[in-house]
């Protein structure tokens, strides 16, 4: 298979990230996260995978990026992205998120119940 295939994110043939790459990805040169990376396509779009492995603080998870969004990827072996991982305390969904977004939509749901009586 051609490099532009692989590019174009047809994983029919070898993953350009090879079957056991540990990494760890500058995004924007802002967020770095560690863990297992490879291609897959999505939308009919090239992104890169990286599965975060578990951590004595997080559940395993899996986020994709864009190729305009990566700053670097920096291959190193297994043992460094796994510390890398605990280090980073990269989450899924930051819990301050979903709690905000649960009390605001209970400070709307209070309004809304307010403006109905009165």
């Amino acid at each position: 298979m051609s490099d532009q295939a692989n590019l174009k994110g047809d994983n029919t043939d070898t993953n350009p990230f090879g079957t056991d790459n540990w990494c760890i990805v500058e995004i924007m040169g802002h967020v770095r996260v560690a863990g297992q990376c490879s291609e897959q396509n999505i939308a009919g779009t090239a992104m890169l995978r990286v599965d975060v492995p578990e951590t004595q603080h997080q559940p395993a998870f899996t986020r994709f990026y864009g190729g305009s969004s990566i700053y670097s990827i920096l291959p190193v072996q297994e043992p460094v992205a796994r510390a890398m991982a605990v280090k980073l305390k990269q989450q899924p969904v930051a819990s301050w998120d979903i709690s905000e977004m649960v009390e605001k939509l209970q400070k709307q749901r209070q309004l809304s119940i307010e403006q109905d009586n009165g």
